[in-house]
């Protein structure tokens, strides 16, 4: 497919496939599953009519889907293929052991080369605006939770004409549209975000939002997949890069690297917790068994002294 033509249901993209998994090359301007009647064009739509086999009639959509991407967002998206393999994904999501990375072109330069963005979101209740989210302390914002977001600066250019930088994002949770809040929020948006650039990013033929990386730390072999990158000049020729400040390729290399040592410190620190417990729990039990033996040779004592000697 060209880069600016829309979705059909012939157009899915298969990234990886398994006995208990597909992820799909999800395109920027589908949704992933819908009850309306009339939205034909889905994930799910596509998926029946690529697997038909694979579609489990228990469920309301088909798929499994393990997490989820915004309409105008493209990039790498997991599908559970039964209930076991959605439960595994499931925890690995609920326990934030999962690392994506987005790549993004945002308006104007980030002069930063790396920023962690931790502004709390929380849902807008202002009137007309309640599709969409805020950060705390702005008018509106109901609920405001945690958030971060690592922004690290791949390469600055120009998108037709104007300034953007094409950034890695790494979101550290999973509020909705939290990397498109975030970028808003430091005054660089995301290029074609019509959203959050109240209604004036209208003329990119997309969002340029792609979920570049999902790794799923699952046993015994992760689920490891890279969707690409649809950011280079050959595949839209109105992005022009000036300056790399660094490779994508070794940028990602070096964030899993990291990924993977803070997982292994964490999991050193959960044995040596559970080790520590076990020796208290230990502690308990033999200090319980000394106090009963002391106990008894007291009793054997007394009961002995009251038979009469020879």
């Amino acid at each position: 497919m060209m880069a600016t033509e829309q979705a059909s249901l012939e157009s899915l993209s298969v990234l990886y496939q398994s006995d208990d998994y597909i992820v799909v090359d999800k395109h920027w301007d589908i949704r992933i599953d819908s009850k309306m009647w009339y939205e034909k064009h889905t994930v799910q739509a596509q998926l029946k009519q690529r697997f038909p086999q694979l579609a489990d009639p228990s469920t309301y959509y088909g798929f499994r889907f393990c997490h989820q991407l915004d309409f105008s967002t493209s990039g790498a998206l997991c599908v559970a293929l039964n209930k076991a393999a959605a439960g595994k994904a499931y925890r690995c999501f609920k326990d934030r052991t999962v690392t994506k990375a987005y790549l993004a072109l945002v308006r104007g330069c980030v002069e930063e080369e790396t920023r962690s963005l931790d502004f709390s979101i929380g849902k807008n209740s202002c009137e007309g605006k309640t599709h969409m989210m805020c950060i705390e302390g702005t008018e509106g914002c109901e609920n405001p939770k945690p958030c971060q977001t690592q922004l690290t600066v791949l390469e600055h250019g120009l998108y037709d004409g104007d300034p953007v930088t094409k950034v890695l994002l790494q979101p550290h949770t999973g509020r909705t549209h939290q990397l498109r809040v975030h970028c808003s929020s430091i005054g660089h948006p995301i290029v074609g975000d019509f959203t959050y650039s109240s209604g004036t990013d209208n003329a990119p033929y997309r969002m340029m939002l792609h979920a570049h990386l999902l790794h799923i730390p699952l046993e015994p072999q992760p689920l490891h997949v890279c969707a690409g990158d649809p950011f280079v000049h050959a595949v839209d020729i109105k992005w022009l890069p000036q300056r790399t400040l660094r490779p994508l390729a070794e940028t990602v290399e070096v964030l899993l690297e990291q990924r993977m040592e803070e997982d292994r410190k964490t999991k050193e620190e959960e044995r040596e917790r559970a080790r520590k417990k076990e020796e208290r729990k230990k502690g308990r039990r033999q200090h319980r068994t000394e106090g009963e033996s002391e106990e008894q040779r007291r009793q054997c004592q007394e009961w002995l002294s009251e038979w009469p000697g020879d």
